[in-house]
């Protein structure tokens, strides 16, 4: 990460000085001929885009800007490549720096503690909107694109394009961050070893329905049992039907806050978020959250979630590979294409180049994928309207805190590389499509079969199912930190799932009375309910949810080329 760090910065000094007399339209035309390729739009189109850019740059001509994201393919293309052609194009000095994600979070962090200006803008997960909206410190495109930022905002922009724009968007209706990638978590699974009539037999043997993808996870247990206990070994190796983390670290807090108790059906219904409970198990009355604790009307240590983090820690231990317990979410995540896994219920389609890559145990001699990406499996609490699963939206944001000038340059690139000149060969280098316009190119349809379910995913009606977090939590950076310590006690064994979720909704509405008290959020910030006895709210209808007699129904699986179709036909509607 540091050599990245480095290389960017170095690649950004070196461009500095001639750079910025050589910009403008014959460099312009040289990216488009030769990088910029393919895109969306004609090359004729291109050159129109890149002549505006040119001339809406030229107040800023040599000027020097910093810009900062997480270290994931999609960015080390911006850092490494389109903010070279950046530069070159308009004479901006633009320096992209690759950090890790919670480094992007302490940076972003840092500029709102102390007002002072550290990077120009920032591309963080719109896990943040509801931070945003309430503290007034990002600054309101919708109002920056009318009105002082009109003269730098790309006509071309097409916001209606983005696939994310609901995700960056506040209560009030106002957006306040512009996505620039984006990638679902997903349910991953050997195609091949399910299509194995000797595994189908043996499976609908034991269990009494078809092997498939998994609807519920009364199935992906099944499914998961199947393979560890039962087929045990494929080719003399040790296979697993499970993979996860469980290391005490930050990433095991993001295994949960990414959406694990909407998709056990912890939350109420609602697209993106569910109102008014959302995953987190937040209550909202309003715009102003409420409580975490069942006792306020919360979910966060309802019986959905002491399911979901039961459910867990119970598979990990007995169906993942036995080092899975001491892995961060980054060690756990080239797993499967290792080729000993069957399943995995909680994917990030970011890993999706990575497990195409030629030569890996997971593709085959024609470099086409043994596996392929479906709907995750919903828990028993799960119902017809809810989101089913977490999507990162990484998008880009600009801070009251920076000078004008400087906030207007960096709005000039975070413009450039989500630009329709450019953002179809970004999808294709990282996978992490932000337009509709890109999803649904001929490219696509070609490379379709390559990428085992990306593009069938996202040109599906399915996909609004899976959204980041939502508005319904005000201080994204105070809470998230929660999760992860008390989650890793739970694992640990120091105390029961109950437990450790009484502790974290405890804990967390402790920071949302402080948050109260402080009076620094506005009209939308937390206003707690009064403890209550429990079952008042359990009673009620809809989150939280009272505990299942059965929270291990029947097992359902779908064939997956049959999903497929549906998606399809549902599309062409």
């Amino acid at each position: 990460m540091i050599k990245k760090l480095v290389t960017a910065t170095a690649m950004a000094a070196l461009l500095a000085g001639p750079a910025a007399a050589q910009a403008g339209i014959d460099e312009a035309k040289t990216w488009v001929e030769n990088e910029f390729q393919p895109s969306t739009l004609s090359k004729e189109a291109q050159m129109k885009e890149m002549e505006w850019f040119i001339k809406a740059a030229e107040p800023f001509k040599g000027m020097d800007i910093k810009v900062v994201s997480e270290t994931i393919t999609t960015h080390e293309y911006e850092s490494k490549t389109l903010a070279k052609a950046f530069t070159e194009i308009t004479g901006i000095n633009v320096t992209h720096d690759l950090i890790g994600e919670g480094d992007v979070i302490e940076k972003l962090q840092t500029q709102m503690q102390s007002n002072k200006n550290i990077y120009d803008a920032y591309i963080n997960d719109s896990d943040l909107i509801g931070t945003h909206f309430r503290y007034k410190q990002a600054v309101n495109l919708t109002d920056w694109m009318s009105g002082e930022g009109k003269v730098v905002t790309n006509p071309g922009l097409d916001l209606d394009d983005f696939m994310g724009i609901s995700f960056t968007t506040g209560p009030d209706g106002n957006l306040y961050q512009l996505p620039d990638q984006q990638f679902a978590n997903l349910y991953w699974f050997r195609y091949d070893w399910f299509k194995n009539p000797e595994y189908k037999a043996k499976f609908k043997e034991a269990y009494g329905y078809e092997l498939g993808v998994p609807v519920n996870w009364s199935a992906y247990e099944d499914i998961a049992e199947f393979f560890t206990e039962k087929i045990k070994e494929i080719d003399g190796k040790p296979v697993y039907g499970h993979m996860d983390y469980g290391k005490k670290d930050p990433s095991l807090g993001w295994r949960f806050t990414d959406a694990w108790f909407s998709m056990a059906g912890g939350g109420d219904k609602g697209i993106p978020n569910g109102l008014p409970v959302d995953e987190w198990g937040i209550r909202v009355e309003g715009c102003n959250p409420a409580g975490s604790t069942v006792a306020r009307g919360g979910a966060t240590n309802a019986p959905p979630a002491v399911y979901a983090l039961t459910k867990y820690i119970d598979w990990l231990k007995k169906y993942a590979p036995p080092e899975a317990a001491g892995m961060t979410f980054s060690e756990a995540g080239p797993v499967p294409s290792q080729g000993a896994i069957a399943q995995q219920i909680f994917w990030y389609t970011a890993f999706t180049a990575d497990m195409a890559k030629s030569g890996t145990p997971v593709v085959d001699e024609n470099d086409n994928p043994k596996w392929r990406m479906a709907p995750s499996p919903h828990g028993p609490y799960w119902e017809e309207g809810m989101k089913l699963g977490y999507q990162d939206a990484g998008s880009w944001t600009l801070m009251e805190s920076t000078p004008v000038d400087r906030r207007k340059a960096a709005w000039l690139y975070a413009q450039f590389v989500v630009s329709k000149t450019v953002s179809l060969k970004k999808t294709h280098v990282g996978l992490t499509p932000i337009r509709n316009s890109d999803i649904w190119d001929k490219s696509f349809t070609e490379r379709a079969p390559k990428l085992g379910g990306l593009v069938e995913f996202y040109r599906s009606p399915a996909r609004v199912q899976w959204t980041p977090t939502g508005t319904n939590v005000p201080d994204y950076p105070k809470l998230a930190q929660l999760w992860w310590q008390n989650v890793a006690d739970a694992v640990t064994g120091d105390k029961t799932p109950q437990e450790a979720l009484d502790s974290l909704a405890e804990q967390q509405d402790k920071v949302l009375e402080r948050l109260e008290r402080a009076g620094i959020q506005g009209e939308c910030g937390p206003k707690l309910n009064k403890p209550q006895d429990p079952s008042i709210w359990l009673n009620m209808p809809g989150a939280p949810k009272a505990k299942l007699a059965n929270e291990k129904p029947q097992g359902m699986t779908v064939d997956y080329d049959e999903l497929v179709k549906s998606w399809a036909a549902a599309a062409q509607n």
